[in-house]
């Protein structure tokens, strides 16, 4: 671990490395998940602007790499996690929760087989490959955490890595996955449907080399001000930032690329079947649009309320949630992503806590308030009251 790592991430992990491209002019340094890469480079409008246009590179070696090595390891992967993988090609992209016992998300990983190791870039690669190590009893599994010497790259491109190439993952979102399903819109008309965006790993000491090599290309150094905004737009769920000790994968529509609803038991798998087969998770993702006419938006936790009093009053009432990514876009300006709870009404206004005062917000739907997936099964007779609510949730 390098001397820098003084500063937290969301989840606890120090930060390990403080990029080299931060020494760049007009670099302002981004914090919690996404310290020691930059924020943005000096004009973050401009910047997102050739992120959409699908021509620049984003630095995101903040991101940790877990290697996991051995003729056992896609079976392996395959039993404690959430997604089926023991037949992963190479070079095809997925993604993976592990979850606990109760269902609740405690890591994500992209995942992508190069036909000798699987990789897991994650942002937990401490914890994750910790408890990997304690899973993998007498397998012929061998786990690494090889942050220290890979970095991954941000590209606007919608390819996987060819043979030959850097171990590249695509990112799957928000197609939904055989065995997957969905909550929010249909794949077509999702608002990440036009994202193209992968991470491509390169030796942590060619890092800036590599991104020299884009940069000649014509690809412009962009922050993650631009990749945030991007991903907020495209309803894209982050394990750093939507992700609590209470997360199920159904509140934030993560059933369409990281669970496999019909593979063998996994840890969690009853709470997953239990929520899609009865319905209404307990919270549901939102997409706030922010009122912008101050100059101070709400930071991730602030709390949102309902409104108090006759409609259109500013005025919070009570706790409905609470704010987990906020973002400046180019284009829909201030928006974040939120978790409320399921019983809120989907057209309710409500208001974000914010240090310049109460913000208000406007609601638009993701996962639906009935809680209810496109392919739940038909409920075999009546069913009684509360009984779609798992104790532990």
């Amino acid at each position: 671990m390098s001397a820098d790592a003084v500063e937290q991430t969301a989840h606890g992990e120090a930060v390990r490395h403080t990029s080299p491209l931060l020494q760049r002019r007009g670099a302002v340094a981004g914090s919690g998940p996404d310290a020691g890469v930059a924020w943005h480079y000096g004009d973050p409008t401009a910047e997102q602007r050739a992120l959409t246009r699908g021509g620049a590179v984003v630095d995101q070696s903040n991101l940790g790499v877990v290697r996991v090595a051995g003729p056992d390891r896609l079976s392996w992967l395959n039993s404690i996690t959430s997604q089926e993988v023991a037949a992963l090609p190479p070079r095809t992209s997925t993604e993976l929760l592990v979850l606990s016992p109760q269902g609740h998300v405690e890591h994500a990983a992209a995942v992508v087989d190069d036909g000798e190791a699987t990789w897991l870039v994650t942002e937990t690669p401490v914890a994750l490959a910790a408890w990997l190590n304690r899973m993998k009893f007498m397998l012929r599994v061998e786990i690494d955490d090889v942050t220290d010497d890979w970095a991954a790259i941000g590209e606007p491109v919608d390819a996987e890595g060819a043979e030959g190439e850097p171990v590249t993952w695509r990112d799957p979102w928000p197609t939904t996955a055989p065995g997957g399903t969905r909550y929010g819109p249909s794949d077509e008309e999702h608002p990440g449907a036009d994202r193209a965006w992968r991470l491509v790993l390169v030796p942590r000491d060619r890092l800036v080399d590599e991104v020299r090599a884009r940069e000649a290309a014509g690809w412009p150094l962009v922050g993650t001000w631009a990749s945030e905004a991007v991903r907020v737009e495209a309803l894209r769920p982050r394990a750093a930032r939507e992700v609590d000790h209470r997360t199920i994968p159904h509140e934030l529509d993560w059933l369409r690329t990281a669970v496999h609803l019909h593979k063998g038991c996994y840890r969690g798998q009853e709470t997953v079947a239990r929520v899609h087969n009865l319905g209404r998770p307990p919270r549901r993702i939102v997409l706030l649009h922010l009122d912008g006419s101050g100059h101070v938006l709400p930071e991730a936790g602030a709390e949102v309320h309902d409104v108090a009093g006759e409609p259109g009053s500013p005025e919070p009432g009570r706790v409905v949630g609470h704010v987990t990514s906020v973002a400046r876009h180019h284009e829909l300006g201030p928006v974040a992503l939120a978790v409320v709870k399921r019983s809120v009404p989907v057209d309710a206004p409500l208001v974000v806590d914010s240090d310049g005062g109460a913000v208000s917000a406007a609601q638009e739907e993701v996962v639906p308030g009935e809680g209810v997936s496109v392919d739940r099964p038909a409920p075999r007779g009546p069913v009684s009251r509360g009984l779609g609510h798992h104790p532990s949730l």
